[in-house]
């Protein structure tokens, strides 16, 4: 094959994945990349726990039979060596994902990499701490538990339908014990739990209009269609002051507020991921002014 001698838009091609550990974070990264160009439809190839030249020439037989980009996360040299020479010989570009990162943080720290694959999977503090935020996450999960609910780092309040579980579930896998409390017309809120000092309440919020819709989305996949009409948890003036109550509650206590109208889960929980890094800083002052008096 060829180099290519002009540089017409290529919008079909395969884009090749390879990895010495499980792939995970090759993946995120790829698709993060990808999310950045219009009208492309790449095939994604995906070779992981790639830890042998033999595991590997069958990841080269299929790049060669079908040539396009290689993104990838091997530690081992002579590995690495056999890759970019293929990916040379196929006028295909060979990125190393992580070596950017990896360089730039060996430079500040005076420090050499270990060199070891896999390294972010080893069971170590980090593992079992995600695990157990997991399960912390599990335990908690809408108000089904309020004794003990002091030690999460994140408590997310909120009405029905406000991507609750999910983004508790997501900030679990990163190691963060987040519960949720839902809010339910005519329940009052457990006011004890709003004295806890050490977890961040954050308050989610949603357009009524979208509200409806999640609801009946949800509930036409339990019920007959017949049990809608009259369903107050879909009647819109009651969804709107569900929700006026809400940010009520959350403006007494001093809460952030997302609204996750426009939001994924991911996007939230990055928000919340910066609000508790101010949350852990304050909290850390606190301490620190209790200590010096």
């Amino acid at each position: 094959m060829s180099p290519r001698t002009k540089k017409e838009p290529i919008q079909d091609f395969y884009l090749y994945l390879i990895s010495d550990a499980t792939g995970t974070t090759l993946q995120g990264m790829a698709r993060a990349c990808l999310a950045q160009f219009d009208g492309i439809t790449p095939t994604e190839r995906f070779w992981p726990m790639i830890r042998s030249e033999s595991q590997l020439d069958r990841a080269i037989d299929d790049l060669k039979e079908n040539p396009g980009p290689v993104l990838y996360t091997i530690i081992d040299k002579k590995l690495r060596k056999k890759l970019e020479r293929v990916c040379t010989e196929l006028h295909v570009p060979a990125m190393p994902a992580l070596d950017p990162i990896m360089r730039g943080l060996s430079a500040y720290t005076g420090l050499p990499t270990k060199g070891v694959p896999g390294l972010q999977h080893a069971l170590d503090d980090s593992y079992f701490k995600r695990i157990d935020a997991v399960d912390f996450a599990l335990s908690f999960d809408d108000g089904q538990e309020l004794e003990g609910i002091d030690e999460a780092d994140v408590i997310l309040v909120g009405v029905s339908r406000t991507s609750k579980t999910p983004t508790c579930i997501y900030l679990a896998r990163r190691g963060i014990k987040a519960a949720n409390i839902p809010l339910a017309p005519g329940v009052p809120f457990p006011e004890s739990v709003a004295l806890h000092k050490k977890p961040l309440f954050v308050g989610l919020t949603e357009d009524p209009a979208r509200l409806v819709h999640l609801r009946r989305t949800r509930l036409q996949a339990a019920e007959d269609d017949k049990y809608l009409g009259d369903n107050l948890y879909l009647d819109i003036d009651k969804v709107e002051e569900e929700t006026r109550l809400a940010r009520k509650l959350f403006s007494r206590h001093k809460w952030p507020v997302i609204d996750v109208t426009r939001r994924s889960v991911e996007e939230t929980a990055a928000e919340i991921f910066i609000l508790l890094q101010k949350h852990l800083s304050h909290l850390k002052k606190e301490k620190e002014s209790e200590i010096k008096v």
